[in-house]
């Protein structure tokens, strides 16, 4: 459906302006954080989550092929996009031994000296692209060459995880050895899940900047302008203050952010609509900011605008007071905000979710009659960190509002890790 007219789009940039207002945050630097981050603390803390993950569920090793899960356990980055469609990088972690990344040809030598690594070898790829017709020959290279592995270091455990891999490399690894294959992700899920010091303080400077981002496009909406133009104001200050990425597109206006999760395009932002984003931000050092507003031009809401973001504003300040360490993830829903009967059809896929380097386990949906469309037999831990959503978009509705926060579990409740007002229209 054409949610806006021809004439309420724009091809091409918008000439005029040129520069970007300023913030009061503009003296924010994320390197100032550096001085509190001991790294090679951080990276070991990581690094042993994942090992003692395998120790405890009697896994041998691991091979970790997704860039985030890579990321986690070595802090070793490399083209990450790149390396997401076509497997050009991967880590061996033995439970009882060592850590062998292998990293796309000519890239060895990014990664001297850090403590997470103890070999670096040229990757053995079997993607079409690089391979085309050879593909099948050259996984089987590489399962022998992981046979070879596990043989010298996991000689007594048949056991392998693997996170994310192709056909061709687990027919290769099924048909020819005798490997009990099981998926990593779970492991690399609840090791990522609980935070360290040194965490906590990255993922703060990667909130603030996302935080120096949202100020500016605040302060620069105005009618005329396209979803796309403001939307580029946060990836730059994104890029410019040392982040990295953004996992979605999700800024829309007026019409079209009911239902939700349309990207932004070159629709042109009219009078006294509405616009409501999602950062989903990788920002300094890996981490995520992942925090929704819902701002309007002209920052006068009217009656309707009003009412959909006050409900959005009530639901998440209830849901956060219900959060505390030992809490289940059943109780949590059972006890949590109720949606009104006209937008549940158009609710969020999820209450709360966990985040660190990306949106991460837990995962807790709005339950069904008897919680079986989801995990609900978790818990609230202390040093998680998760962020409280909401949407409230009635059926039928002429817009909506998304509003969401970032928290750090404590011993006394939450801590507010983003400090722009939900309510800062």
């Amino acid at each position: 459906m054409n949610l806006f007219n021809n004439n309420e789009r724009r091809i091409g940039p918008k000439v005029g302006k040129e520069n970007i207002t300023s913030t009061n945050q503009n003296n924010f630097k994320p390197k100032l954080y550096e001085d509190r981050i001991n790294f090679n603390r951080m990276k070991m803390y990581r690094l042993n989550r994942v090992k003692d993950q395998l120790l405890k569920n009697d896994i041998g090793a691991c091979i970790l092929f997704d860039p985030i899960n890579i990321r986690y356990a070595t802090d070793t980055r490399n083209m990450s996009i790149f390396s997401f469609h076509l497997m050009t990088r991967y880590v061996f972690i033995a439970a009882n031994g060592p850590v062998i990344l292998f990293e796309y040809p000519n890239c060895e030598h990014i990664h001297k000296n850090n403590c997470t690594i103890d070999q670096v070898r040229e990757v053995i790829s079997w993607d079409h692209f690089s391979w085309g017709n050879n593909v099948y020959d050259k996984a089987l290279e590489w399962s022998k060459i992981i046979d070879d592995l596990m043989k010298q270091y996991s000689s007594g455990n048949n056991n392998l995880a693997i996170d994310v891999c192709d056909p061709a490399g687990i027919n290769a690894l099924n048909n020819n050895y005798n490997y009990k294959i099981t998926n990593a992700q779970k492991f690399l899920e609840i090791a990522r899940s609980i935070k360290s010091e040194d965490e906590i303080i990255c993922m703060k400077a990667s909130v603030k900047t996302a935080e120096k981002g949202i100020l500016l496009m605040y302060e620069n909406l105005e009618a005329g302008m396209t979803e796309e133009e403001l939307w580029s104001i946060l990836h730059k200050t994104n890029i410019e203050n040392g982040g990295e990425w953004f996992e979605t597109r999700l800024l829309n206006s007026g019409p079209k952010t009911n239902p939700w999760f349309q990207e932004c395009s070159n629709k042109i932002i009219q009078k006294g609509e509405i616009v409501a984003f999602d950062t989903d931000m990788v920002g300094p050092y890996g981490y995520c900011a992942d925090i929704s507003r819902t701002f309007v031009e002209g920052r006068k809401l009217g009656d309707y605008q009003k009412k959909i973001h006050s409900l959005a504003y009530e639901n998440v300040k209830y849901n956060e007071q219900l959060i505390k360490p030992e809490v289940s993830f059943r109780e949590f829903a059972e006890k949590a905000w109720q949606l009104p009967d006209n937008c549940f059809d158009n609710h969020y896929p999820c209450q709360i979710h966990g985040v660190g380097m990306s949106d991460e386990w837990p995962f807790i949906p709005y339950p069904d009659k008897d919680y079986s469309n989801g995990d609900y037999s978790g818990k609230f831990e202390e040093n998680m960190v998760v962020c409280v959503e909401s949407y409230i978009g009635e059926e039928g509705g002429s817009e909506g509002a998304k509003l969401e926060d970032q928290y750090l579990v404590t011993k006394e409740g939450l801590e507010l890790l983003s400090s722009i007002p939900l309510d800062k229209i």
